[in-house]
């Protein structure tokens, strides 16, 4: 007995348009693959990032929040429509079908999903495994690296996720290992970042291991990873990286990085439904991390032995390939562009307000489509989340209080691609009206 496919089939969801039918979603008069505007001609990401024609299209692929400007999506992003149809269709597919799918079809279709990852971060496909998140990714990398004695020295700077700090302090109790901790001003520059890693290297020569994030989920800092993790390969310095926020924000493949290992998000800035994950491990380096508790890898060749995720999400796994597909469909660098310019239509603004301290980036490199502010003084967890139920309560708009770094707490804005210029215009107003 065949198993039935999910309704949506991929050949429909990606040729269908260009005989101008629907396949449950709007198609714009002038669209392209998956019922997206196509793509001006000649248009670079920085000057696409200004073409309100085209994003105004895109933003029709995503039901809008209601009752208020939302300007968090850190958490998890959205999922455009044709995905959320797949997702539904493909659950509905699961549900009838249960284990008999599960066990005869769904190998294959997590294989393929894997391979659409792997192709989409430029690695091979054996250097990756689907995980629940980032979370999950990186606390195993964590918990089960092999290369500590007691009285190594283990490196993590205030600007990273609480709970893999807390997860490195771990380390401290469990394996004897000296933690570390490196403070980052609020605001930096790539080459004070580098610096600041490069001295702690030299202050601490017994550093083993180390956890580098990419874009940090306070004020979405990009650190210099790339060259970092070559500064710390030199001094024979493992280093985990922490991609949980970058995939889609930035556009970058991971051979870029430098880095062995790094654990993702997919359903952040990607775009699938909730509960996707990645775990890289670089070939040749899997004989530092052990597999995870009661899983056997002789030949230190399987990323998947690292981590056991149980029955998982098989319908989310199916939406992959589609959340992938509209990705791609957009493209990467007009992603990054189009958040960067969102972002500086704040920044820029509030740059000049006195009363604001920003946090985040000294120049473009550092800055994300993510930033970060609070009222000049007021960084306690009660004066910032006061200052973020006033953004929601007289304003109208949603944001979310951070917390870990050093210098304090602050409120985090975050846009996604469908967030309208007017909205950002209206976070301005309300930052000068909080003076």
């Amino acid at each position: 007995m065949a198993i039935p496919k999910i309704r949506i089939s991929r050949r429909k969801f990606l040729g269908a348009i260009g005989a101008g039918a629907a396949v449950g979603f709007p198609v714009s008069a002038r669209a392209g693959p998956l019922g997206l505007p196509s793509l001006p001609v000649g248009k670079n990401p920085s000057t696409l990032a200004q073409d309100e024609d085209f994003w105004t299209e895109v933003a029709t692929q995503y039901d809008r929040t209601n009752g208020i400007v939302n300007l968090e999506h850190g958490y998890w992003g959205k999922m455009a429509h044709p995905v959320q149809d797949a997702y539904i269709d493909a659950t509905r597919m699961v549900n009838t079908q249960n284990s008999f799918y599960a066990r005869k079809q769904f190998a294959a279709d997590e294989t393929e999903s894997v391979r659409r990852v792997a192709r989409a971060l430029g690695v091979h496909d054996d250097e990756i495994a689907l995980t629940r998140n980032a979370t999950e990714s990186v606390h195993n990398l964590i918990r089960q690296y092999r290369g500590l004695e007691v009285g190594d020295a283990v490196l993590y700077a205030d600007l990273d996720y609480p709970h893999f700090k807390t997860a490195m302090q771990w380390l401290e109790s469990a394996r004897g290992a000296r933690a570390v901790e490196l403070v980052i001003p609020p605001r930096a520059s790539q080459a004070q970042v580098f610096a600041l890693y490069r001295d702690t290297f030299d202050n601490n020569p017994d550093l083993k291991l180390m956890l580098l994030m990419h874009v940090s989920n306070q004020h979405g800092l990009a650190l210099p990873v790339a060259r970092i993790a070559q500064e710390a390969r030199k001094r024979g310095i493992d280093v985990i990286c922490d991609t949980a926020q970058s995939w889609g924000l930035l556009d970058y493949k991971v051979p870029s990085l430098q880095v062995d290992w790094a654990g993702f998000n997919l359903h952040k800035w990607i775009g699938t439904p909730v509960g996707v994950g990645a775990l890289y491990m670089r070939r040749g380096s899997l004989h530092k991390v052990a597999p995870y508790p009661g899983e056997s890898d002789p030949e230190d060749t399987l990323v998947s032995k690292r981590v056991h995720v149980g029955t998982a999400n098989f319908a989310a796994t199916l939406a992959v390939p589609y959340a992938l597909d509209f990705h791609e469909a957009i493209g990467a660098a007009n992603k990054e562009a189009r958040l960067r310019y969102l972002r500086q239509l704040w920044t820029n603004e509030a740059e000049s307000m006195s009363h604001i301290e920003l946090l985040g980036g000294l120049d473009e490199a550092s800055w994300t489509g993510m930033g970060s502010f609070r009222l000049q003084g007021k960084r306690s967890a009660g004066e910032v989340t006061a200052l973020q139920q006033r953004l929601e309560e007289e304003f109208g708009i949603f944001t979310v209080v951070r917390k870990g770094l050093a210098s304090g707490y602050c409120v985090r804005v975050t846009p996604q691609v469908f967030t309208a210029p007017n909205d950002m215009a209206q976070l301005v107003d309300a930052l000068k009206r909080l003076a």
